[in-house]
């Protein structure tokens, strides 16, 4: 039976989809959805009245400070979502793959693949599609094999957890829209351009309230003196934790530590509710130094080698940087 791809651009016309990826869930495109800056498409492969697979992505503008100037880029974490283990998952997402080139080069200059479960998946077909890899790195801790997260924490980080917690400092979930707003307020003017260029609207906040299922996301806040001087944001898939944001007024509140505090609640919070590894999302590329990972990784984490796939719109360029990176 030949496969059918059908793509949506509204929520309100998608249909009831199985599947527990909250990558590739209609919840999350309805948080796209929501978020100005944001464009989501979800491309759903279905045979007769069966689904099969489904592909989230979002186009969003991405503004750079040199050269100045707008781009439009399309982000899809990891290659969908699949319905049936007996089908052929490379063979639904060359088409997959296909549709979404076309759809998202209509807008976007650029199409990132990020965040991939399995890095040697769909290669051949990426290189069919002309798009190029680029080397990334992934830190993650397992959950699992520990009591208590803080058993592989360095010693430093040890005793700054301690003195965040002695000078006045507290860590909880956050529950109210107005602790949301001030959340994200405080990550907003605080956020290293180290750890990541884009930092979405505070609306993106709200709407994972809002949109995802209980359990599939959480925000935690550092407090002082009722004021919010730190958080994290954590959106939960299958059996991973994945920390999406974090940070904290380090140089004005140096001795609560809010940075660390906030990461330290993610990864406590995470153990305690079963998860078997915590993902920390962007610690950058592998061949430079970059604060954010050096940073996670006193919480005794590990690395590892992934990859990213990139398409570029004008074709001239993507053949050159395919050339380099090949």
């Amino acid at each position: 039976m030949p496969l059918k791809l059908t793509t949506y651009y509204h929520g309100n016309d998608i249909p009831e989809l199985p599947g527990n990826n909250t990558f590739h869930s209609t919840g999350l495109f309805r948080i796209y959805e929501a978020t100005p800056g944001y464009t989501p498409l979800l491309i759903v492969a279905s045979e007769g009245d069966r689904f099969v697979a489904k592909l989230l992505a979002v186009v969003r503008r991405s503004v750079r400070m040199f050269p100045p100037g707008i781009i439009k880029r399309c982000e899809v974490y990891g290659t969908g979502e699949y319905f049936d283990n007996t089908a052929d998952k490379e063979a639904i997402f060359s088409e997959l793959l296909q549709r979404l080139t076309d759809e998202a080069l209509r807008n976007a200059f650029l199409i990132e693949f990020r965040n991939l479960d399995n890095a040697k998946f769909g290669y051949k077909i990426f290189r069919q599609n002309r798009y190029f890899s680029i080397n990334w790195m992934r830190v993650y801790n397992s959950l699992h094999s520990v009591e208590d997260v803080k058993e592989r924490f360095s010693p430093s980080r040890l005793r700054q957890i301690r003195k965040g917690l002695n000078n006045g400092a507290q860590v909880r979930e956050a529950h109210s829209m107005e602790e949301i707003t001030e959340f994200a307020r405080m990550l907003r003017n605080n956020y290293s351009s180290k750890i990541r260029r884009h930092f979405p609207s505070i609306l993106f906040f709200h709407n994972l309230e809002e949109y995802l299922r209980e359990g599939q996301s959480s925000i935690f806040i550092v407090t002082y003196k009722n004021k919010i001087i730190g958080g994290s944001a954590c959106i939960y898939s299958g059996e991973t934790a994945y920390l999406w944001f974090s940070g904290g007024m380090r140089k004005t509140y140096a001795l609560q530590y809010p940075g660390i505090l906030a990461v330290w609640k993610a990864m406590d919070d995470a153990k305690q509710r079963g998860y078997q590894h915590i993902e920390f999302m962007d610690v950058g590329l592998p061949f430079r130094k970059h604060g954010y990972r050096e940073f996670v990784l006193r919480f005794g984490g590990k690395q590892s080698s992934t990859r990213r796939w990139f398409r570029i719109r004008w074709n001239w360029l993507n053949r050159v940087l395919t050339k380099m990176f090949e």
